[in-house]
């Protein structure tokens, strides 16, 4: 379809100026046709033969490496978190039960 297109507005260009009295706004629509239609087929072309392709797998290879490796600090971080959660409730609960015993003992006299 591309190339069609560009066949297309490449022919209507020159009979835009073939023309009397020349029809400038048909140039400009079939030129700016023609610069997209060239646009698209240089996408195509460098994403199937130019090895496009491959840097686009590369790159969301990467980003996909670097959502696992941030998956994984955050994972390490609430490991830590935890871990510092667990002996802050161990030492409140030593506290806790260093005032109970503190106060059975008066009790107990």
């Amino acid at each position: 379809m591309t190339a069609a297109l560009l066949g297309y507005s490449a022919t209507f260009m020159r009979y835009a100026m073939a023309v009397s009295p020349r029809n400038y706004l048909l140039f400009g629509c079939h030129i700016v046709n023609f610069s997209a239609q060239t646009t698209q087929a240089y996408r195509y072309m460098n994403y199937h033969y130019m090895g496009g392709n491959q840097a686009a797998l590369q790159a969301r290879a990467k980003e996909g490496l670097a959502q696992a490796e941030g998956s994984l600090e955050g994972a390490a971080s609430s490991a830590g978190m935890a871990r510092e959660a667990k002996a802050k409730v161990e030492g409140g609960a030593r506290d806790l039960a260093a005032q109970a015993k503190v106060q059975a003992d008066k009790v107990m006299r």
